[in-house]
């Protein structure tokens, strides 16, 4: 008795391919060949702009990373040589708008899920920087800055000293709590409650 296998293999051995149908098929073999070079040219061509292109410098540094980057300050997109230490810290300098060099750092460690302490990644400081920011005044004034928005949030602050501010922009909406020279805390869902940071 034969196998489905054996009489498929028997009915179509009997078949045979034109001339004509198998240089069809390779034309259409030699086609795909020059669509896959012109395809991986242009993938190559496409990498070669982007890094050529993208502005960012990297420099080794003792101890570091050193790179140039756009970061919104004060509601501003500014022009920042930013340093990132191997041990989670960074450092930052720019030029503001009455041209005078400015310097700020930050950075830290980060908690795995046992417990463990290791340095902030390169991508959890850039997040950290791109947060938003609080700036007490020197007259009174307490400034939220968030990328291009410069909100003044003095008159925003209830009797407890806490302020709530709802930030848009084209990624979503971000919740903003303001302890009053105590700290913020943000979500993309919700108002994050006083007594849950700090």
């Amino acid at each position: 008795m034969m196998t489905n296998k054996e009489k498929y293999k028997q009915a179509f051995d009997a078949l045979a391919t034109s001339g004509d149908f198998q240089m069809e098929v390779d034309n259409m073999s030699r086609l795909n060949r020059r669509h896959k070079l012109k395809t991986i040219a242009a993938a190559i061509a496409a990498c070669l702009i982007v890094t050529i292109g993208t502005g960012t410098a990297y420099a080794a540094d003792v101890g570091g990373i050193q790179r140039k980057v756009q970061m919104w300050i004060h509601g501003d997109q500014t022009d920042v040589t930013l340093k990132i230490d191997s041990d989670g810290s960074y450092t930052g300098k720019y030029t503001d708008k009455d041209g005078n060099e400015k310097e700020f750092g930050g950075g830290g460690v980060a908690y795995e899920w046992n417990g463990t302490e290791r340095p902030l990644t390169e991508e959890e400081i850039m997040e950290e920087m791109n947060a938003p920011d609080v700036e007490y005044e020197d007259d009174g004034k307490v400034m939220l800055y968030y990328k291009n928005q410069s909100v003044d949030i003095t008159d925003k602050f209830d009797k407890d000293g806490v302020c709530y501010v709802k930030l848009e922009d084209g990624d979503g909406v971000l919740y903003v709590t303001v302890k009053y020279n105590n700290g913020l805390s943000t979500s993309s869902d919700r108002y994050i409650m006083p007594y849950e940071f700090n």
